[in-house]
């Protein structure tokens, strides 16, 4: 008789080992898996710095559009061009002296 006894208290014993075991494992996902709570941090400090990098670059481009702009036909900056002239041609004024 003690036999049938038994047998409850081990499929409840199994039950739950089963339902602890699996409610660790979703645990454990929910914070360290690929979708997990640390992910999403990582994630969320990779967008800060690549948001950072983006408007720097930005800056980059707004700062080369306005140079574009400065040398165009409609709007020619002189000290601009002669700027360019003298780092890309190495060209000089007549009164400058070229210390090497």
């Amino acid at each position: 008789m003690s036999n049938t006894t038994s047998r409850p208290a081990v499929k409840s014993a199994l039950f739950l080992t089963i339902s602890l075991s699996l409610a660790m494992y979703f645990t454990f996902a929910a914070v360290q898996g690929d979708f997990g709570l640390f992910r999403r941090i990582e994630i969320e400090a990779e967008t800060r710095a690549l948001e950072a990098e983006k408007a720097q670059l930005e800056m980059v481009v707004a700062e080369m559009q306005n140079k574009t702009h400065r040398l165009s036909e409609d709007y020619l900056d002189l000290d601009l061009l002669d700027e360019r002239a003298r780092n890309v041609l190495g060209l000089i004024r007549v009164d400058e002296i070229v210390i090497r």
